[in-house]
């Protein structure tokens, strides 16, 4: 039973099963009990991206009342406050002053603290989320300069959609700050899956190498740049206000 892979369109075979229930926060030892659900992982042969197949047939409304209801805080409790606050903070520091030139989306940004956080120091911000802004069409929000996407890309079933409708909301000049785990080293072919961010019960979906996320992005025009594997930048041209951080060989 192959699976086309939604970055590349290669033929992928299942990799491995996990129960649903499998949550990122093992690593501190809150375990949920076994669900008895299976969510079986494919791995593309040829970029490495790694997904969950059934779960991209979910609609907003399961993923709402299975993922992101009001039990996920157990699995991922730093998405409440202090995931919000700590990138608050990573972005004014990276910004500097020169918040007050540009006008900022957090994509994905739940509830909107990250943004009010930056309006409180007297950013131009904008928070969009998909679940909770359902009434807002993306062409409503206008062009911005810089776009964050924190812990987004895993959870996300069309992953060239998403990577678009950034491409849809960027200037042309602007830059996406994201952050998402690289797979590398982590997911291989005939090997089981025991990376803690593989966890459906977190709706980690989406998984995804070096050179998936590569190809990915490149379909849109965009150079990829990671700081580290979990910190990343796409951009088609660098604007001066991110020359400090963003340097192109």
């Amino acid at each position: 039973m192959m699976q086309p892979c939604p970055v590349c369109d290669s033929d992928s075979a299942p990799l491995d099963v996990v129960d649903f229930n499998k949550s990122c926060d093992e690593p501190r030892g809150y375990y949920l009990p076994l669900s008895g659900i299976p969510i079986y992982y494919f791995l593309c042969p040829q970029c490495g991206f790694c997904f969950a197949p059934e779960m991209y047939k979910w609609d907003i409304t399961e993923f709402e009342n299975k993922i992101y209801n009001s039990d996920y805080v157990k699995v991922d409790p730093d998405y409440v406050e202090t995931r919000p606050k700590s990138n608050a903070k990573f972005l004014i520091d990276i910004i500097g002053n020169k918040s007050t030139r540009i006008k900022h989306l957090d994509y994905g940004g739940g509830d909107g603290l990250l943004s009010k956080l930056l309006k409180d120091t007297g950013w131009q911000s904008t928070s969009y989320d998909p679940f909770v802004n359902r009434d807002v069409s993306l062409n409503s929000l206008g062009k911005f300069d810089l776009i964050t996407a924190f812990e987004v890309f895993e959870h996300v079933p069309q992953v060239k959609k998403l990577v678009a409708d950034l491409s849809s909301l960027l200037v042309d000049n602007g830059v996406v700050l994201f952050s998402t785990l690289l797979s590398d080293k982590e997911i291989e072919a005939q090997k089981r899956i025991t990376w803690w961010y593989a966890s459906p019960r977190n709706g980690h979906i989406s998984l995804f190498s070096q050179k998936s996320l590569q190809i990915l992005c490149a379909q849109e025009n965009f150079q990829l740049g990671s700081f580290s594997s979990g910190f990343h930048a796409i951009w088609k041209k660098v604007p001066s206000w991110a020359s400090h951080f963003i340097r192109v060989n």
